[in-house]
């Protein structure tokens, strides 16, 4: 009389027909550890890039808004910036702003610098004494740029710790000289490492007086006087940041004679964090899809080696029916071989997942990481893609006519 087989017999059966085909199960388990780790890896690589961008805003300073020339349009369709951000504008928005702490204006440009026998194209940032304390640098030598600096255009540069390192090896730097452009310049102070933001090294950075940036590098503009890349200001506090946003505003508005589209813009660090998080977790989401689809083609590569291992295992299954194994111990067995490959190779894949992203961490800049949440979820689709493509192939072994598979023999 027949019985139904229990899961224990059913599980042990499906181990001894996969371990007595290592070879074959290794290479069915291939295509979900690759998906596992893809999927693994990728989200660690978005979610690193997400955390490096965050942190390089960070950096940014601290309630801090950013006022640029030109507007929306002006910047995606990659037209030069106009030159109606001027001196008098950060004058007024420190005079007339109640929210504004600090005002940082800014001229920035790329300018060769020389020192002995070497020379590198860098930024050259002519700012005033607030650009230390609003953009949050610090002074590591000497001192950053005064006051009488600024009002007697003085040639004295402030320099990155990896500029000290390009042209000084290490050896002390106050006091020295570098040229810029065609005027040589006292070195009388080197900042605090501050790293990179969208790229751009602050480290490598050159500071000057900004009178000097302008009688020697930019010039005066006929039209508009002192021109400025930016301006950086400060906000009393983080709860001003939007009340200092609004006021800036309407004061250039007024000053630029503004009736319809703005001709300058005003970020904050929560803004650009916005942009930056929709950006990063698109791409992660990408990532994420991209392996995704790695696990859906190992989830095929299962489906496949078991119909192929049905058509070759017909005249086992015709014997069992035989004695009496009905559909369902059939159906059970292939489903338990399915779902045991799918969980070694998910578990797998997870492990060498997790390892490249450790990996990544350790040899490049992005501290990529996974959550928790991650880990397991991407466990459990692994196992649940083997159940779902194993279905097919169970089915079939549970459907064959044991007189026809005997025949075989």
């Amino acid at each position: 009389m027949s019985r139904n087989i229990s899961f224990k017999e059913a599980f042990k059966m499906a181990c001894k027909t996969l371990v007595s085909n290592k070879l074959r199960s290794s290479l069915t388990m291939l295509g979900i550890v690759i998906g596992n780790a893809s999927v693994i890896t990728l989200v660690g690589l978005g979610r690193g890039a997400q955390t490096l961008a965050k942190n390089q805003l960070s950096n940014l300073g601290a309630n801090v808004l950013f006022i640029v020339p030109g507007n929306n349009d002006t910047r995606r369709r990659g037209i030069s910036f106009p030159k109606n951000l001027v001196l008098e504008d950060s004058i007024a928005i420190n005079n007339q702003v109640p929210s504004v702490k600090k005002v940082a204006p800014q001229i920035s440009a790329n300018e060769i610098v020389q020192s002995n026998s070497k020379s590198l194209n860098i930024s050259i940032a002519g700012v005033t004494p607030e650009f230390l304390k609003v953009r949050s640098f610090e002074v590591d030598e000497g001192r950053f740029i005064s006051e009488s600096d600024v009002n007697s255009a003085r040639s004295f540069v402030v320099i990155g710790p990896d500029l000290k390192e390009e042209f000084f090896k290490g050896k002390k730097v106050i006091g020295k000289k570098i040229r810029i452009k065609d005027h040589t310049y006292e070195i009388i102070g080197m900042l605090k490492p501050k790293g990179a933001v969208f790229g751009s090294n602050q480290d490598k950075n050159a500071y000057i007086p900004l009178t000097t940036m302008v009688n020697r590098i930019t010039g005066k503009d006929p039209t508009y006087g002192v021109s400025l890349s930016f301006i950086s200001v400060e906000a009393i506090n983080k709860n001003k940041t939007s009340a200092a946003k609004f006021q800036i505003t309407n004061l250039l508005r007024q000053r630029h004679n503004i009736i319809r589209d703005d001709d300058f813009a005003v970020r904050s660090q929560e803004d650009a964090l916005s942009i930056v998080t929709n950006i990063t977790s698109g791409l992660t989401f990408l990532l994420a899809g991209i392996g995704a689809v790695s696990l859906i083609v190992g989830g095929i590569g299962i489906m496949n080696i078991m119909l192929v291992s049905v058509s070759e295992r017909t005249e086992e299954i015709g014997l069992r029916k035989a004695i009496g194994a009905r559909q369902s111990d059939i159906l059970i067995q292939f489903l338990f071989e399915a779902l045991i490959l799918s969980t070694i190779g998910g578990l797998v894949g997870t492990t060498t997942g997790l390892t490249g992203v450790f990996l990544l961490g350790v040899i490049t800049p992005l501290p990529a990481s996974v959550g928790l949440t991650t880990t397991f979820s991407t466990m459990i689709i692994s196992g649940s893609i083997g159940l779902i493509f194993g279905v097919l192939p169970a089915k079939r072994a549970s459907k064959l006519d044991p007189i026809v598979a005997l025949r075989s023999l």
